[in-house]
């Protein structure tokens, strides 16, 4: 099965909320080896002028992750997991994701492209926080392997 063309323009719900805890932000940032005091010291964060750590500018794929979950999920989208390779991520930002923040993510299908038997789904999550601005775009590029 291939992937469904029509999921093109295609916008899902909003994900329920998430709640950027600090130690998750620590512990992202210990992960990806982010060596910043501002992700990791509350203190260190204040004193940059941010309410408290900071998460390194990936983490958003935490909160991108239950969008792209409800992509894969979808019955009529074609796109088996199991022949699924991440292919590009981008992220766009109007400001830091900080411990604190509430965040509710919004994904829109962008396009979906056939290259040489295989697909291409570009997805945006938009994010925002409580008051509804705008936090950062996630834009992943999925590519669908055609069968063998």
């Amino acid at each position: 099965m291939s992937v469904n063309p029509e999921l093109q323009g295609r916008v899902f719900p909003p994900v329920a909320p998430y709640l950027v805890g600090r130690e998750k932000v620590r512990e992202f940032a210990r992960a990806v080896f982010a060596t910043s005091p501002i992700n990791l010291d509350p203190e260190a964060a204040r004193a940059a002028g941010y309410a408290d750590v900071v998460a390194p500018p990936t983490f958003a794929v935490v909160v991108q992750e239950a969008t792209l979950a409800q992509l894969l999920a979808e019955p009529d989208a074609g796109i088996d997991f199991s022949r699924v390779v991440h292919g590009d991520q981008r992220f766009s930002f109007s400001r830091p994701i900080v411990a604190g923040d509430l965040l509710t993510a919004t994904l829109t299908v962008a396009s979906v492209k056939s290259l040489g038997g295989h697909s291409m789904v570009t997805a945006e999550s938009r994010v925002v926080d409580a008051a509804g601005a705008h936090v950062v775009t996630a834009t992943s590029t999925l590519v669908v392997r055609g069968d063998e």
